[in-house]
């Protein structure tokens, strides 16, 4: 049935020029003056696409022909690309990516912030785009009687099986033959999330990119699993640098991957890296970024943003486990880390500890409170640095931050919209953006990190 005034018909074919991209890495094509979103397509081409669902003002089709290719169209190297989800836009080129990176962040800066004037650097990429995950974990299952270890689809529960993926480390690819192997050999069975019953739900892998430590984490629902013995033969045997393995319990019936008891079954309790010159201990339930590479990068920008000299008192908002933090400590006088979640916190000061780092001092509590607490205080911050989730900085701390008036603040992202959002706020507040600086943390995907320099007016 055809919409009134809408010039397209559910699986009906169409020719579409793709005129710009969506978040998600689709293409954005027009019919007439209706919008359709096309998953696999890229800006620039001209496109035969069905259209498969339509709205009251926009709609969604699949590319069936792509008749003039984009100079950045590339052929995918993963074999299960298009039913695993975990990446977005591999049919696209490395150069491709960066630019729909950069062009993301300065749509979102230009329509949502409404900013004129600020400079948006070309997106700092990799050399090497692939293998960059330091961390993979992967739900195990059975199909048709065969285990399945991969990842599932999108929108479902489907485990797609994989044999490896070209955005983790080697080294997982060979844990998960093991896994399964094992599995087959000793009719181990998968847990299944229907009936509630079997095992087996997670396996995990966690590595030290520039120390080689390699951690092991079965996720079981009980404690009791047959032949763990073997297991733990097996990862020692074919494993090299397999410095910890450990079993994860997790009873629940929830999405939640790991539960909240461990048992460490060979080695250690945690593994051990650096960003930059900063090591940290791993353990299998604590944060680390998973691309540290990039993660080095990332903050290296930031501390060149924040222009410290050495006398500058620093806040760092939504400090984690204080990794922002200790880079900051390296060039200013003390570094207050504020940080909601007290594990994190209690890393973060261990972190410190650890690398000997003594000014800096982290605060358990909202930002959104503890900030405006340390101003009351008499506590004058030269330079803030903000990392808040996705959903950006609550209204309030940004007031309270442009208050006790900074010279500088410094933001890092992991959502273009709502750091747009927030620089529009800071704008209203006496704050210019004066450069935003994005960062490819998670190549073949099209999620997209920056920092941003905001200085007083």
């Amino acid at each position: 049935m055809k919409l009134k005034n809408i010039p397209v018909e559910k699986n009906k074919d169409y020719i579409v020029n793709i005129t710009g991209m969506g978040f998600q890495g689709e293409g954005v094509g027009r019919v007439e003056d209706y919008t359709l979103f096309i998953e696999g397509a890229i800006e620039g081409e001209e496109t035969k696409v069905k259209v498969v669902k339509v709205q009251k003002n926009y709609g969604f089709g699949k590319l069936l022909e792509v008749i003039k290719p984009s100079e950045y169209r590339t052929t995918p190297i993963c074999p299960v690309y298009k039913r695993c989800g975990g990446c977005q836009i591999q049919h696209l080129t490395y150069e491709g990516q960066l630019n729909f990176k950069k062009n993301r962040v300065k749509d979102c800066i230009e329509r949502i912030g409404k900013l004129e004037g600020v400079t948006i650097h070309n997106t700092l990429g990799m050399q090497n785009p692939y293998r960059y995950r330091n961390k993979v974990q992967l739900p195990v299952g059975e199909k048709d009687g065969e285990v399945v270890i991969g990842f599932f689809a999108p929108r479902t529960h489907d485990i797609v099986d994989i044999e490896t993926c070209y955005i983790q480390d080697e080294i997982a690819d060979k844990v998960i033959k093991i896994t399964k192997d094992w599995i087959k050999e000793y009719k181990v069975k998968p847990y299944n999330e229907q009936t509630k019953e079997g095992i087996i739900r997670h396996i995990m892998v966690r590595q030290g990119f520039k120390t080689g430590d390699v951690m092991v984490v079965l996720v079981s629902r009980k404690k009791q699993v047959p032949y763990l013995n073997e297991f733990v033969e097996k990862i020692k045997e074919n494993i090299e640098n397999i410095k910890s393995i450990v079993l994860n319990i997790n009873p629940k019936d929830t999405n939640v991957i790991l539960g909240e008891e461990c048992i460490t079954l060979y080695g250690q309790d945690y593994i051990t890296d650096y960003i930059g010159e900063f090591r940290f201990n791993i353990s299998p339930l604590s944060f680390f970024q998973v691309n540290p590479v990039q993660t080095e990068v990332l903050y290296n920008k930031a501390l060149e943003y924040a222009g410290l000299k050495g006398e500058e008192v620093v806040f760092d908002a939504y400090c984690g486990t204080g990794t922002i933090s200790l880079f900051l400590a390296k060039k200013a006088k003390k570094v207050y880390g504020v940080e909601i979640v007290p594990q994190a916190i209690e890393n973060a000061r261990e972190n410190a500890r650890q690398n000997n780092v003594e000014n800096v001092e982290f605060i358990v509590g909202e930002s959104e409170t503890e900030i405006p607490k340390l101003i009351e205080s008499g506590i004058v911050a030269d330079v803030i640095v903000v990392d808040p989730p996705r959903k950006g900085c609550e209204k309030t701390l940004l007031e309270a931050i442009a208050k006790s008036n900074p010279k500088r603040i410094v933001y890092v992202s992991c959502d273009p919209a709502t750091l747009a959002r927030d620089l529009a706020i800071l704008n209203e507040l006496g704050y210019k953006t004066k450069e935003v600086q994005p960062v490819d943390m998670f190549p073949q995907t099209a999620h997209v990190e920056c920092v941003a320099l905001i200085e007083k007016k």
